[in-house]
């Protein structure tokens, strides 16, 4: 199943690119953004009963954000950070395509 956004969201003519102006979206795509919001919540937000300011809200979602990208261990890749496993990709493609 796929979802289409409209025609006025960015589309592969703002990039150069022949298209239909309609981008293909995955429900998998909507399902992952689904979970990680609530992981989200679950983690950030409802933690604390009632944030002071919408400043402390910002800040403590950039430290999360922070962390779930560049502290967390993550099994699936390795127990390494998403941000290490990253790094590690680029840099093997970038050896692969030196060596061909």
């Amino acid at each position: 199943m796929h979802q289409t956004s409209p025609s006025n969201a960015p589309s592969e003519s703002d990039h150069g690119l022949k298209g239909e102006g309609f981008l293909r979206v995955s429900s998998y795509d909507n399902a992952l953004a689904e979970t990680i919001n609530g992981l989200y919540k679950a983690e950030v937000i409802w933690r604390q009963r009632s944030w002071p300011s919408v400043s402390a809200v910002e800040m403590a979602t950039l430290r999360w954000v922070d962390w779930f990208n560049n502290h967390r261990l993550f099994g699936p890749i390795g127990h390494i950070p998403p941000a290490e496993a990253e790094a590690n990709y680029y840099a093997a493609r970038d050896t692969l395509d030196m060596v061909a």
